[in-house]
């Protein structure tokens, strides 16, 4: 296979996290050797790889890409024909909370991932540097404004989505300047197996299953474009293997839903795979999962909505998404159902 053969070493920073353990998973399936390094932080969890732990085509280092000892050795020492960076701080209320990490890991740490790439790339001409980025750092959209297209301007409103576009510019300046071959890719809303529980709809999920109350952002209104995780990894290794070098390419799902249509769209679709009386966990008074939506405050800065125009992946690239939004979210309920024992005790008060 010709696509293996060009791209055959993959080094996937953050493979232990949500995303990155999925598309290691898709890697090994498509014949890749993987080196995956991750510093297992709250967001990575080596778990999500057990089943690859005997695969003599994966192996795990627990490491960080600050240390650009480290990631030289395994570069240099795996042949690695692509970086596939991943390794980030994504979540929106701790980089309110506590903004210095996702600087040293979003920004930093790319930059020292840059410059160990750039060594690199002079051994092995045909190397390329895959950044993997967020549609967070366009900012945000009206209701008839019309998608994030890969031209419009950087807007970021979080540190998360700041440190994000820092990130975006770094690997856009090493392409211009020193000629390293690299390739953007911003992305919507993730969802499917294996997201930390964290977020809105494991957190969602895991909450209902568990009886405790479902928070909602103020009203409910905010909108989301949500790509499921696999067709996003299918984006990410077309672009690894056919995108253009220095471009940029949107990655979504043309999903968009208001957060509390995707809240209620759950407790719903919950209804009918575990009925509220078959949940022991469940009052007796209680007839439906959507009794435990709760509106809290909203969060400072919240924006309203992202879209993305995914024509330029489409076009160039013959990109699609496999999944519905109700195909995938059923395959995501399923799945947590499923593994619930790993969540059973990560619902949020």
């Amino acid at each position: 296979n010709e696509e293996i053969i060009v791209m055959k070493n993959i080094m996937v920073t953050g493979g232990s996290g949500f995303i990155g353990s999925n598309f290691v998973n898709f890697l090994i399936e498509k014949g890749c050797n993987v080196i995956n390094l991750d510093k297992l932080t709250y967001a990575g969890n080596e778990q999500n790889n057990h089943h690859l732990l005997s695969n003599d085509r994966y192996k795990f280092i627990c490491g960080d890409i600050n240390d650009e000892d480290l990631v030289r050795e395994i570069l240099r020492d795996n042949n690695i024909d692509c970086l596939v960076n991943f390794a980030a701080e994504s979540h929106v209320d701790n980089s309110i909370n506590t903004p210095e990490e996702f600087l040293k890991t979003n920004i930093m740490g790319t930059f020292k991932l840059l410059q160990e790439a750039l060594i690199h790339s002079k051994r092995y001409k045909d190397f390329r540097f895959l950044h993997v980025s967020t549609d967070e750092v366009y900012g945000s959209l009206k209701l008839n404004d019309l998608p994030f297209s890969e031209s419009n301007k950087y807007s970021p409103n979080s540190p998360y989505s700041a440190s994000k576009a820092s990130s975006d510019h770094l690997v856009r300046a090493w392409h211009k300047t020193f000629g390293l071959n690299v390739i953007t890719t911003n992305c919507s809303n993730n969802y499917g197996p294996k997201q930390n529980p964290e977020k809105l709809i494991p957190l969602t999920i895991i909450n209902a299953i568990n009886a405790k109350k479902i928070p909602l952002y103020g009203d409910g209104s905010n909108i989301r474009d949500w790509l499921y995780v696999v067709d996003h990894c299918e984006g990410i290794y077309k672009c690894m293997l056919r995108g253009k070098t220095g471009e940029v390419y949107n990655i979504g799902g043309d999903n968009e839903k208001t957060n509390k249509y995707i809240v209620n769209k759950i407790c719903s679709i919950l209804d009918d795979v575990l009925p509220v009386k078959k949940n022991k966990n469940m009052p007796k008074n209680m007839n439906s999962y959507s009794e435990l939506i709760e509106n809290v405050k909203d969060r400072p800065g919240h924006d309203f909505r992202y879209s993305i125009d995914t024509s330029k992946i489409r076009e160039q690239l013959k990109w699609e998404p496999a999944e519905t939004f109700e195909t995938g979210i059923l395959k995501t309920i399923n799945w947590y159902i499923e593994n619930f024992d790993r969540f059973k005790d990560s619902s949020l008060d």
